[in-house]
């Protein structure tokens, strides 16, 4: 009884510190994107931050995409550069250190971890990714053989 009580005790202790685990740089990263994306959302639905929200280009963050660092200081800028009122709000205060951080982490921390895998600005304003002729060339390639 005994053992069985200290084996299961073990294993509990075991899965308990393989939740424990430090975030890496990436998964900070994959993180915070989708926090962002949550609080720009309530952002654009609110009533007290929906006028604030008309003055913020649309942006899907993803953090796959080597355009996210281009976006992120450009969308940094309109937040930085808001009215007064708007920067007072409390969702707005908290959509900029969100989106500094991000800025921060990719640029500064994360830029040898981080893997691109595209390269489509144009995903980033519209939340929809076009696949390039490299990759049908690819396709193509490899159905020859």
């Amino acid at each position: 009884m005994r053992l069985e009580f200290a084996a299961l005790l073990c294993a509990f202790c075991f899965v308990r510190l393989s939740h424990c685990a430090p975030p890496t740089c990436y998964s900070r990263a994959l993180k915070l994107g989708k926090e962002v994306m949550v609080l720009l959302d309530t952002i654009h639905t609110s009533s007290r931050t929906k006028t604030c929200a008309e003055m913020l280009p649309r942006i899907f963050i993803d953090v796959h995409n080597s355009c996210i660092t281009a976006k992120l200081r450009d969308f940094l800028y309109v937040i930085l550069n808001q009215n007064p009122v708007c920067k007072e709000r409390r969702r707005m205060m908290m959509l900029r250190q969100k989106v500094q951080i991000l800025y921060r982490i990719i640029t500064m921390f994360c830029y040898r971890d981080l893997v691109f895998l595209s390269d489509d600005c144009e995903a980033i304003d519209t939340g929809r990714s076009h696949p390039y002729n490299g990759e049908d060339r690819l396709q193509l390639l490899q159905e020859d053989r």
